[in-house]
């Protein structure tokens, strides 16, 4: 279906870009937008982020494929870190970049006056949970929100209602135990401020008490009986809601994940993709008609590897059910196995697994199209023939049957 043809406006997919590779990958499986950090004031200071030289790239990448970028500049500042500020926003805006994320009001302040052509997009870091913080946000030039997760449906709505500015709303990935971000435990425990992109997760730690007088001796920290991960949200997953946020009137759904790897970037996307082009193609057959998501989407998702999922705020208040304390992860059915490079009979791919000739894998299309097929033989680029291609090696691929292979598409395996 054309895009010229929908009867709908769509809400945007927004989509996390942790490294130039990953933001390729999630173009490739249908991101309508991708937002990212650069060396410098973004909260994700631990993810690999993007020098400048890959951020050009990244923005004519993008560009090249009618895809915006957004790029976060969301830390609570100090004043140590106001200096270099508007330079990089100036260079920023040079480059191409379509809209800041930001936080903070004195950053926001300072773009706002060096540059004022830029769309503004606020953080959720800043936790808009009312009609009234939206309207002022809005008077200072802010032309995008995204929500504080701590929103029922109902609230969401209400706020859309009532502010011309566009909504964003998290619907997928990791949720922080405190209020929309705002930690300090990563602080006090580790030294690393969350608030500056340094967080080390010590709500995914297990705890145990040690006994004054008794060295050594540990007794583990129960809550309830049930385990020792007292701070372990499950993570968001909002897929079978999108139908009421798109009823809502929401402008973009946005996917957390910068630090996650490639096969949860891609994969993720993917999902995400095909249920908003079923929402809408069922949209408009059917008009009128409720949107009924299909387990097909929960199906792949539980493939890609999860603290397991809840839907956090979007009825009421979160209940116990909705954190797990048996362990820091659930147990990953699926692991990536390659990345294609370059297409062709003989797809040329970087191993992320190890994989070997015999081995049947599974190669992941555009929509939810999961095609499987067996290696015959791994080659490197040299014409060595090898029994196995280790993670990072670069070899071409002999397979059947014959698949449609497009790069940046990945292929997983099931974990043995």
């Amino acid at each position: 279906m054309k895009t010229e043809d929908r009867k709908y406006p769509r809400c945007e997919l927004l989509a996390p870009a942790g490294s130039l590779e990953k933001l390729k990958t999630a173009i490739h499986y249908g991101a309508d937008a991708v937002y990212l950090g650069g060396k410098e004031f973004s909260l994700r200071a631990h993810a690999t982020n993007f020098s400048r030289q890959d951020m050009l790239e990244a923005v004519l990448f993008a560009h090249d494929r009618n895809v915006p970028v957004f790029v976060t500049v969301n830390i609570f500042a100090h004043n140590r870190d106001l200096t270099d500020v508007a330079p990089y926003l100036q260079w920023l805006e040079e480059i191409g970049v379509d809209g800041l994320i930001i936080s903070d009001p004195g950053v926001l302040n300072i773009a706002n006056r060096v540059v004022p052509h830029m769309s503004i997009h606020l953080s959720t870091q800043a936790n808009v949970t009312n009609i009234e913080s939206a309207r002022f946000w809005e008077k200072q030039g802010v032309s995008r929100l995204n929500l504080a997760r701590e929103l029922t449906l109902t609230e969401i709505s209400e706020i859309k209602k009532n502010i011309k500015a566009k909504i964003e709303i998290f619907v997928h990935g990791a949720l922080c135990i405190s209020y929309s971000g705002r930690c300090m435990l990563s602080l006090y425990l580790t030294g690393r401020d969350a608030n500056k992109g340094k967080c080390a997760h010590p709500c995914r730690y297990g705890y145990r008490i040690e006994e004054q007088k008794r060295q050594g001796q540990f007794f583990p920290v129960e809550e309830d009986g049930r385990g020792t991960y007292i701070f372990n949200s499950k993570d968001l997953c909002l897929i079978n809601r999108l139908p009421e946020l798109i009823a809502a009137g929401v402008d973009s759904i946005k996917i957390e994940g910068r630090m996650k790897g490639i096969y949860y970037a891609g994969g993720i996307v993917r999902i995400y993709r095909a249920a908003l082009d079923y929402i809408y193609q069922t949209m408009e057959e059917a008009p009128g008609e409720p949107v009924v998501m299909p387990g097909d989407f929960m199906e792949e998702i539980v493939k890609l590897g999860s603290r397991g999922y809840t839907e956090n705020f979007f009825d009421g208040a979160p209940e116990v059910d909705d954190m797990r304390y048996t362990g820091a992860r659930v147990d990953q059915t699926y692991v990536p196995a390659a990345i294609v490079l370059q297409p062709g009979p003989r797809p040329f791919v970087e191993a992320r697994n190890r994989i070997r000739p015999g081995e049947k894998l599974e190669y992941m299309g555009r929509g939810l199209e999961n095609i499987s097929f067996e290696i015959h033989a791994i080659e490197t680029a040299q014409g060595k023939v090898l029994q196995q291609a280790n993670p990072g090696n670069e070899v071409y691929l002999t397979t059947t049957p014959e698949i449609s292979w497009q790069p940046y598409g990945l292929i997983r395996r099931i974990q043995s």
